[in-house]
């Protein structure tokens, strides 16, 4: 479903989410999104998915056997 889309940016930094996208992630009356900074690019995250992400990205359970397997005792310990 990925789409793409040019916005205006006012002087003071707002700009608006589209219609269709705010009755998707259940802001039709406002609220907050999740804005991740990537230094090249902006990514907006609706309600509770940044948690939604970086499940699908990576288990807590994929990253322990990760952290396991590093040879690097200092590496490790994360």
């Amino acid at each position: 479903m990925a789409k793409t889309a040019e916005f205006l940016v006012s002087t003071s930094g707002q700009m608006s989410v589209p219609a269709a996208v705010r009755h998707r992630w259940g802001l039709d009356n406002g609220g907050r999104v999740t804005v991740v900074d990537l230094g090249d690019a902006v990514v907006l995250l609706p309600p509770g998915g940044r948690h939604k992400l970086l499940a699908q990205a990576l288990s807590a359970e994929d990253h322990r056997r990760f952290v396991q397997g590093l040879d690097d005792p200092d590496l490790a310990t994360t």
